[in-house]
């Protein structure tokens, strides 16, 4: 009998998680079954099983793939000798996900949105869910503090509250994408670039027009 690989075994298991990701992003995580999990993967129940024992399992997997997609963006730009502005990471990130959004033809966004609502339900999924939002704020921070090293955000704000507002742009992101279609990586790119315009930022008591 052939020796099963290491490599066979991953392409095995991406072909299921890819074939539960389309099934969750056309139903949810709440009626998706492991057996249309089976159906769509075309493989035996057997082999599905033998991969993920259980339905809670594979909420895990595919929570844990739809939300930290794009932990690798934030990554690379905190590694560069220029730290991209706010305006520029907030553009890569988005424009990760719109192309992960279309790979394997499942659009991961979608799933992501279900991983979201689910984890308000589950508490496993919850727990993984969390996880790797932390991790991803986490990044945030890192790219923050950077940017305030350079000049390119308030040097004396909470980086935390900034990272957690950072963070916060990519659901709305994706939700406006899914559901208004009108918002691209390039908007929102811009759209930032405009809300964190330098003169913008001046104290209102520089606004008021009195004198002394």
């Amino acid at each position: 009998m052939p020796r099963v690989t290491a490599e066979h075994r991953a392409a095995r298991r991406e072909q299921i998680l890819v074939a539960a990701m389309d099934c969750v992003a056309r139903e949810g995580f709440h009626k998706t079954t492991m057996a249309h999990v089976v159906s769509a993967s075309g493989l035996s129940a057997g082999a599905v099983y033998g991969y993920f024992r259980s339905k809670e399992e594979l909420i895990s997997a595919i929570a844990d793939r739809a939300v930290g997609m794009v932990g690798g963006v934030f990554a690379r730009a905190a590694g560069q000798e220029a730290v991209p502005s706010p305006a520029e990471v907030v553009e890569r990130v988005a424009a990760s996900i719109e192309a992960q959004a279309a790979d394997h033809g499942v659009d991961i966004t979608r799933v992501a949105v279900a991983a979201w609502a689910e984890a308000v339900r589950d508490e496993q999924v919850h727990t993984v869910v969390a996880a790797k939002v932390g991790q991803l704020r986490e990044r945030c921070l890192e790219i923050i503090r950077l940017q305030q090293r350079a000049g390119l955000v308030d040097p004396g704000g909470d980086p935390h509250q900034m990272a957690q507002a950072m963070l916060a742009l990519f659901p709305g992101f994706i939700l406006q994408r899914l559901i208004l279609g009108d918002v691209t990586s390039a908007s929102l790119g811009a759209g930032v670039a405009g809300l964190t315009y330098g003169p913008a930022a001046t104290p209102a008591a520089d606004h008021t027009g009195g004198s002394s």
